[in-house]
């Protein structure tokens, strides 16, 4: 804030104060409360307390001191353009330069604010595509890579590799396994003896796996049951009715000759097998 006195220095009016009040009686729809408004007495000794002390002594009107006007930063504005002193003229188009400048600066730097908002947009929805690429592609890197796990050949004599793969495809199973394999003995009933849930064998009657053997293992294991059935060719094995593998080879000959353990990936293939099996099992 700047009083009525200071203003008249700075605009070099030359009936100092009196030119002031003068043009802001002339204009005074100009000059709001928030332009300009006078001091209360209190403040009004301060300001002239302040101006002793920088100037020395000061006459006052029968020794009161005069409440002053102020003028906010708006208000010193707003004379600059009533009065008529050369630095008052100067000090008006010099705001003026300076509004207009400002304006510029406002709008240019919005713009490139807006243009620079626009492109991390853009980038960030581009960024977000391409992790969802990523994704995809990771994801189908991970089913290639469990195929790859599961779609293994054996060689004749990796016996023990083998078996090994069918026992770990075996422990896969949560709930059930069945197992299709029309050459089965009682060398499967060494392997899912491990296993903690139900087994169904599906296999051709008259075949190695006799109703004794079965019976001696349920006395003691209680989860298989066979089923005799003589309409399939290949082998096998449907883990908790959801996956289902190929095996080239039958159980008992695992690992002698080359053959290979296949997952099925084609799921419409893997219905019709689950479909027509649970049928012969219920």
């Amino acid at each position: 804030m700047v009083t009525t006195r200071d203003l008249a220095r700075l605009y070099e009016c030359k009936n100092g104060t009196k030119t002031i009040n003068l043009s802001v009686k002339r204009h005074i729809n100009k000059f709001p409360e928030r332009y300009m408004f006078q001091l209360t007495e209190e403040e009004s000794k301060n300001i002239w307390f302040q101006v002793e002390t920088k100037y020395g002594e000061i006459e006052t009107r029968g020794g009161k001191y005069n409440k002053p006007y102020v003028f906010t930063e708006q208000g010193v504005a707003m004379l600059a353009t009533v009065l008529r002193t050369k630095v008052a003229e100067e000090v008006s188009l010099r705001i003026m330069d300076a509004f207009v400048a400002m304006r510029h600066y406002i709008s240019t730097n919005l713009l490139e604010s807006k243009y620079i908002n626009d492109m991390l947009l853009k980038h960030d929805k581009e960024i977000s595509e391409n992790n969802t690429k990523i994704e995809l592609l990771q994801e189908s890197f991970n089913k290639l890579s469990e195929k790859r796990k599961v779609n293994e050949i054996y060689f004749d004599g990796q016996i023990y590799d083998a078996y090994s793969k069918m026992l770990e495809i075996f422990k896969s199973a949560t709930k059930q396994l069945i197992i299709i394999d029309s050459y089965a003995d009682n060398t499967i009933l060494d392997i899912i003896k491990r296993l903690d849930l139900e087994v169904i064998i599906i296999t051709k009657s008259n075949n190695l796996l006799t109703k004794q053997d079965i019976m001696k293992y349920n006395k003691q294991y209680h989860n298989l049951s066979v089923v005799y059935n003589n309409s399939f060719h290949d082998r096998y094995f449907i883990i908790d009715e959801s996956i289902v593998y190929h095996c080239g080879a039958s159980i008992n000959r695992i690992g002698y000759k080359t053959f290979s353990i296949n997952i099925i990936s084609d799921e419409d293939l893997c219905k019709s097998l689950i479909g027509k099996v649970n049928k012969l099992i219920r």
